[in-house]
C-alpha cells in the first residue's frame, strides 16, 4: 500500500472532479433530445411571466433549507468584493458593483437551471444537482457563455470608473459621507448619476438579449455556444415586451436584494433562478417527437 503525501492527496482530491467535467454522454444527459435542429421561438403574455415566478417559487419551497445554505457564498462574495473595493480607494465602485451583479447573475444561476431541469426529468429536485452542470456535454460552450458575462462585467466596472473620473473628477473619496455628498448634493453627481443609469441599462440590454435562454438552451439540448446566443437574441426579438419587463424585473429584484449587505440574494436569486428556466420552457418551443430519443 502506497502512503500519500499531502500534496498527493490534495492533488487527488482535485483530479476526480476534474474527470468528471463534461463526461455524461449526449444521449443520457439529453434523454429527450439528440437532434441539433434551430429551435423554434414562442409568443409569450404576462401569465407566462407570472406562472414563471410562481413555479420558480415552487422549485425554491421544495429545496428550501438546502438551497438557501448553498446560496450564502453569493452574499459573502459580494461583501468581499464591496470591502476590496472600499478598502482599495475604489469606493465609488460599489455601487457599480451592485448594479452590475445582474449582468453575471445568469451564469451564477446555472446550479439553480440544473435543479429545474433534473426535477422535470426524475421528479426530485436536490442541491447537489447542482453539480451536475459540471458533467454536461456542452460545459465548454457554458463556460465560456460565463466569460463572456463577466467580461461584459468588467468591462462595465471599466466605463464607471472612467464616468466617474469625467463627472467627479477621479480623485479618491474621502469618506463615504463626502462622496454621498458630491454624488446627490453637485451638478457634476447628478450627472454622473443619469450617465450610469443610462449606461448600465445599455449593459444590462446587450446581456439579456445574449443570455435570456442561451444558459438554460445549452442545458436543455446539444446546442453549439453561437446557436445558443442567436437563439436568445431572437427570442428578445419575438417578445421584446414581455421579456424587457422580465429583465427590468430580475435587475430590480437582484439589485434590491444586494443593497442589505448582499443577503437578500440568498432567497432572490434562487427563486429568479429556477423562474427562469421555467420561463426558457416557455419562450422555446418543445422538441417535436421525431427529435426524441
Amino acid at each position: 500500500m502506497h502512503l500519500r503525501n499531502p500534496i498527493e492527496w490534495v492533488a487527488g482530491q482535485f483530479a476526480a472532479p476534474a474527470r468528471t467535467v463534461g463526461c455524461a454522454p449526449p444521449e443520457v444527459y439529453w434523454p429527450l433530445s439528440q437532434k441539433t435542429a434551430i429551435p423554434e421561438i414562442q409568443a409569450i403574455t404576462m401569465e407566462d411571466l407570472k406562472a414563471a415566478l410562481r413555479l420558480g417559487l415552487n422549485d425554491f419551497v421544495a429545496c428550501r433549507t438546502d438551497v438557501i445554505f448553498l446560496c450564502v457564498i453569493y452574499p459573502v462574495i459580494g461583501l468581499f468584493i464591496a470591502g476590496a473595493e472600499a478598502q482599495g480607494g475604489l469606493l465609488h465602485l460599489v455601487f457599480p458593483t451592485v448594479a452590475g451583479f445582474a449582468l453575471v447573475g445568469p451564469f451564477f444561476a446555472l446550479g439553480l437551471f440544473e435543479m429545474s431541469r433534473q426535477r422535470e426529468l426524475t421528479g426530485k429536485i436536490r442541491w447537489l444537482d447542482t453539480f451536475n452542470v459540471l458533467r454536461s456535454p456542452s460545459i465548454g460552450s457554458i463556460a465560456l457563455m460565463g466569460l463572456v458575462l463577466v467580461g461584459l462585467f468588467l468591462t462595465w466596472l471599466a466605463v464607471a470608473h472612467g464616468i466617474y473620473r469625467m463627472t467627479l473628477g477621479g480623485a479618491t473619496p474621502e469618506s463615504i459621507g463626502v462622496f454621498m455628498r458630491d454624488v446627490f448634493a453637485t451638478q457634476a453627481g447628478w450627472a454622473m448619476i443619469a450617465l450610469g443609469w443610462a449606461t448600465g441599462a445599455l449593459f444590462a440590454a446587450v446581456v439579456l438579449a445574449i443570455s435570456v435562454v442561451s444558459f438554460p438552451l445549452m442545458l436543455d439540448r446539444p446546442t453549439t455556444l453561437r446557436t445558443a446566443m442567436a437563439v436568445s437574441s431572437r427570442a428578445m426579438r419575438r417578445n421584446p415586451g414581455y421579456l424587457g419587463c422580465w429583465g427590468v424585473l430580475v435587475g430590480s429584484a437582484l439589485f434590491v436584494a444586494a443593497l442589505p449587505c448582499f443577503v437578500g440574494l440568498i432567497v432572490v436569486l434562487p427563486v429568479f433562478g429556477h423562474a427562469t428556466w421555467h420561463l426558457y420552457r416557455r419562450v422555446v418551443k418543445p422538441p417535436m417527437v421525431e427529435e426524441r430519443v
